[in-house]
């Protein structure tokens, strides 16, 4: 579908709106753009992570932007570990494997951009109610992830993949 800016509506996302929480991953979540308001192109959303929290590594056919708004993260990026900090710009292709945990000891914040957009009220608050009881078994995740076309490979990016020559 070509990009097209007359798909795009009038939208105002308030700071003070209300954040979706999924604990056991350390995250809380705004939807700045959902993908309705975009004809689909895309989505907007703006995390906080809290200290060495951050998702299990996984993949989907979506592209990510992510601007560090606040804080330092290490990222994996199909293998590739690099850090990220405040102003930083990341760019994860569709289907890469990837992860991230915010390695700062106070939350750090990011703004993500996803193209093309999905449903990302709809996809963290199911991902929340699949992770209320603390991180679920491996099938579990696995039947979520197939719902969406998201691939869980693997634990999330912890402080013990630093490594002492970790790219700056």
């Amino acid at each position: 579908m070509p990009f097209d800016l007359t798909d795009f509506r009038f939208h105002h996302s308030r700071g003070s709106d209300a954040p979706i929480a999924i604990p056991a991953i350390g995250l809380e979540l705004l939807v700045r753009l959902p993908p309705d308001l975009t004809g689909g192109a895309l989505t907007v959303i703006e995390t906080t992570n809290r200290p060495g929290f951050g998702p299990p590594r996984h993949s989907h056919p979506e592209t990510e932007i992510f601007r560090v708004l606040e804080g330092r993260y290490l990222f994996e990026v199909d293998g590739r570990r690099f850090f990220a900090e405040t102003g930083d710009v990341v760019t994860v292709p569709g289907g890469a494997v990837h992860g991230f945990v915010n390695v700062t000891d106070r939350p750090a914040r990011q703004f993500i951009v996803i193209a093309p957009g999905l449903d990302a009220t709809r996809f963290f608050t199911e991902l929340a109610a699949v992770m209320r009881d603390g991180r679920p078994d491996t099938a579990a995740l696995a039947a979520f992830g197939r719902a969406w076309d998201v691939t869980f490979t693997g634990p999330p990016v912890s402080l013990a993949d630093v490594p002492a020559n970790a790219a700056d």
